[in-house]
């Protein structure tokens, strides 16, 4: 019987890799996250949801963060739109707090979040509208972006006309429409078929080549976290922690096939020792899962 190959360490990187993470820390910090912290207060109990986040995040670079449910990512990226409010530390964009929404970050949710009431243009004419764009640059603007993401034949149709994935390219648009500086996305891809998901990866990546844009995805799939991320900063659950930050070996630019790479999987093997971990699922304290009775026949055994 052949010997299971053994894979490289996941810190190894080629050449090419050490030198684009060189240039890519070259660049401006766009995103500072110092001492954050956030706790819920109910008149029965405090739960401490995050404890000491600390990252930087570089121009025109694409990180995601994972880790097990309840770790707290929806938390701290709604922390950095400026939805919600932290309890300690600070986040800076460019050197500035951060003190509520603005238009210098973009939000694409996991859900359709499109005004259905509106065209496909109007949808992406609507934040420049609302940042005092005149009508006609506004309606130019939104025409290019939606160029961008090939979907400008359908500028006059409606969200409900649309299908999901064709939904968030164009709250992909919009949210790019205000040239933010930094695009957070929250799940983004979580409600689309797998098909659909591949399709999406690819036509971020490739807006993301063309535009001047860091992005800060949260994703629950490790192989999307490997696809799509300079870095992947892996969180700890009750409280979300930082438990580690990955440079993500794999070359660029990314290609299907590489999901089959050693530098992929040797990635994704630490992120499920990180993730899937008895300590990153606590299981001291946890109860065991309950016996179950037996429906059906001793004999009709399925394994």
């Amino acid at each position: 019987m052949n010997a299971q190959k053994t894979l490289p360490s996941y810190l190894e990187q080629s050449q090419q890799v050490r030198e684009r993470f060189d240039r890519m820390k070259s660049r401006e910090v766009i995103l500072k996250v110092k001492s954050l912290g956030k706790t819920f207060e109910t008149q029965k109990r405090e739960t401490v949801a995050l404890k000491d986040i600390n990252f930087e995040t570089y121009r025109r670079e694409f990180l995601c963060i994972v880790g097990p449910s309840g770790c707290g990512k929806s938390t701290l990226i709604r922390i950095l739109a400026g939805l919600e409010t932290q309890t300690s530390g600070e986040v800076l964009l460019q050197g500035k707090p951060v003190r509520g929404p603005g238009r210098d970050r973009g939000m694409v949710f996991q859900g359709y979040t499109l005004f259905p009431w509106l065209t496909v243009k109007r949808n992406v004419m609507f934040g420049l509208e609302v940042n005092n764009a005149g009508r006609l640059e506004a309606e130019t603007q939104a025409l290019q972006w939606l160029q961008l993401i090939g979907l400008e034949k359908f500028a006059d149709a409606y969200p409900h006309q649309l299908s999901g994935g064709m939904k968030q390219r164009v709250a992909i648009a919009r949210a790019l429409a205000n040239q933010p500086r930094i695009l957070l996305m929250d799940e983004p891809f979580g409600a689309l078929d797998a098909q659909t998901r591949t399709r999406m990866q690819a036509h971020l990546l490739e807006i993301w080549r063309k535009i001047d844009i860091t992005i800060v995805f949260i994703t629950h799939d490790l192989d999307e976290a490997i696809y799509l991320a300079d870095r992947i900063l892996v969180l700890k659950p009750h409280p979300g922690e930082v438990q580690e930050l990955i440079e993500v070996p794999v070359p660029r630019p990314r290609q299907m096939d590489q999901f089959i790479s050693e530098e992929f999987l040797t990635t994704k093997a630490r992120l499920e020792e990180l993730i899937y971990s008895s300590e990153a699922h606590g299981e001291e304290g946890e109860e065991p899962y309950p016996m179950m009775m037996r429906l059906a026949e001793v004999g009709d055994n399925v394994e």
